[in-house]
């Protein structure tokens, strides 16, 4: 079969190479030569075996290879491939194995420069490791030899054809109804959030979920690593990042991005991830007048995430002491929404907490929803409850001011706690 496979694949090439059909009608001239060339084999294999040898021929000279079938299943969320006998993949939030192999590190190296090449990006021992973007969106990781020390590897971030909305994030338990209720009422009224999270918790999603919620008519500009973000409202303007070109020139940064976005007469600066000295910036942005910025970083806990934004701010090269930094980071920033990946796959926003101000040189956190964990299924799903901790923020004026007065039940008062209140009126 393999011999088959590679008499097909290299007649093919030659073919193609001779006689290159329209772009657009690559696919179909592909199939109709790959049938023209199996006659003359005169072999006459079952059409079950017949069938996939053609869908492999096929992937690999229109697609990406043996993970072609990983990135066409709606069902997968990330491929990776650790080698030519190990690809795993995301389903649900779970890691598998698959039994998709490559023939060798030659193979995935063929992959990786399929990936890469069209794209203008470029990979070889100097260079070893490359980011990229698919057409679809998907984002692509790859790392070769002598970086990647038992082979080449990859690693594809599917992306979501259709967004997950308010609703279903509900429904699979990530968010109540209350806290949405909260959130929504936080960004019309244009306090500044991070979403704060690990790896593969969802920030990205709940970032989306939160930009969609910007009142229409705002101009909201976009910076991201790379092009995830799906806003619907009609006045965007979208950036990305850009990597050196082969003589190291031409780099375009997250950071550059954010400076020359405060000329652009922003009303909403959209950050995807800030992971660096342009941390400093958006705190800028931020503390004059560029109100309702949202952003992610990577942080386990919210006050992670506020010794976080301190490192990053001093990796801007300004020579700060801590106590200003933690000033601009208090002054700034009002709200953190943790989200977490946990064991069974699920992800939840485990607690939503405001940045309430200075107390001597310690920024003052202040829980307003949190997870609690209460134990394990059958199933070896996560149980707990997402509940208000009974504080109410100090930025309610605030809400109240621009049109929300919140329901005391969303911030978990009783109904005997609101009819005392009443009488007491």
């Amino acid at each position: 079969m393999e011999r088959l496979k590679s008499y097909l694949i290299a007649s093919l090439q030659q073919d193609l190479e001779a006689n290159p059909p329209p772009p657009d009608q690559r696919r179909e001239a592909i199939l109709q030569r790959l049938n023209e060339f199996y006659e003359r084999t005169r072999l006459q294999l079952p059409d079950g075996v017949r069938m996939q040898i053609f869908r492999e021929v096929t992937d690999e000279m229109v697609g990406y290879g043996p993970i072609q079938p990983l990135l066409d299943d709606p069902e997968i969320s990330e491929v990776m491939v650790n080698g030519p006998n190990h690809v795993y993949i995301e389903r649900s939030g779970k890691l598998t194995k698959t039994n998709i192999m490559f023939e060798d590190d030659k193979h995935v190296l063929r992959i990786i420069e399929k990936i890469v090449l069209p794209l203008g990006r470029h990979i070889d021992e100097d260079s070893p490791t490359v980011d990229a973007r698919l057409p679809d969106g998907s984002r692509v990781n790859a790392v070769i030899p002598p970086v990647s020390i038992d082979g080449p590897t990859i690693t594809i971030r599917k992306f979501a054809k259709e967004r997950l909305g308010l609703r279903e994030l509900i429904e699979y338990g990530s968010i109540t109804e209350n806290m949405i209720e909260f959130l929504r009422a936080c960004v019309a009224a244009r306090l500044n959030i991070i979403i704060s999270g690990g790896t593969g918790s969802g920030k990205t999603t709940l970032l989306n979920l939160l930009s969609s919620l910007i009142p229409e008519g705002e101009r909201i500009i976009t910076i991201e690593d790379a092009a995830e973000l799906q806003l619907h409202q009609e006045h965007v303007v979208r950036m990305e990042s850009k990597t050196p070109n082969l003589e190291g020139h031409g780099e375009v940064t997250i950071r550059d991005l954010v400076r020359n976005s405060l000329r652009m007469r922003p009303d909403r600066i959209v950050v995807g991830e800030v992971r660096g000295g342009e941390a400093l910036d958006m705190l800028q942005a931020m503390n004059t007048g560029h109100d309702g910025s949202l952003t992610t970083l990577h942080a386990n806990s919210p006050r992670d995430a506020i010794s976080r934004l301190e490192t990053l701010t001093l990796m801007s090269g300004m020579d700060l002491p801590v106590v200003v930094v933690r000033e601009q980071i208090a002054s700034a920033v009002d709200l953190i929404v943790q989200q977490s990946r946990f064991t069974d796959g699920s992800r939840k926003v485990t607690s939503i907490t405001e940045v309430a101000g200075m107390e001597g040189d310690t920024v003052v956190l202040t829980d307003i929803f949190t997870f609690k964990k209460t134990g394990l299924g059958e199933d070896g799903r996560v149980l707990g409850e997402l509940k208000p901790t009974g504080i109410r923020p100090l930025f309610g004026p605030k809400l109240e001011a621009s049109g929300f007065k919140l329901r005391p039940e969303i911030f978990g008062a009783s109904i005997a706690e609101i009819l005392g209140a009443n009488r007491r009126r």
